[in-house]
């Protein structure tokens, strides 16, 4: 179970890389998108969802560098690895989605944006974007203090 917990990390590392691609990709497609004479970025809605998936992806990142940081110092206490994956895939799935619905009609940009979230641009986001689900156990055997 330790070298899973111990490899986490950079799973969700690549699934955070996923969704960090996903927002700059809406987030540069709602500045230059121009709606009723104004650019989308400035509809109260679509700046709100991109400031959810921004504070997403920065609480993900966070997440990910305590983990990593506890591995090389010292070792996880509560299933640290385990959390980051959880929360990047689920992050990633979310932000992924949002951007979807930013880019709206652009068949071309959301198959772009779906390549991503479905793991087409790196093979190792697949897995972690797919198997969130299975952290779960962990992170809560590690809270009920019940070994796994």
């Amino acid at each position: 179970m330790k070298t899973f917990e111990a490899t986490r990390p950079a799973v969700g590392a690549q699934a955070l890389g996923v969704a960090r691609a996903a927002y700059e990709y809406a987030l540069d497609y709602a500045k230059e998108r121009v709606a009723f004479g104004k650019p989308i970025i400035m509809n109260q809605a679509i700046a709100f969802k991109l400031a959810n998936m921004a504070t997403e992806i920065d609480a993900s990142r966070l997440l990910i560098w305590r983990a990593s940081w506890l591995s090389k110092n010292g070792g996880f206490k509560n299933a640290e690895g385990s959390m980051s994956k959880y929360k990047a895939s689920e992050t990633a799935v979310r932000v992924t989605e949002e951007a979807i619905q930013i880019l709206g009609g652009k068949e071309k940009l959301d198959a772009k944006i779906a390549r991503a979230r479905e793991g087409g641009h790196s093979a190792g986001a697949q897995p972690a974007m797919k198997t969130f689900e299975a952290t779960r156990p962990a992170v809560g055997a590690q809270a009920l203090g019940v070994a796994r």
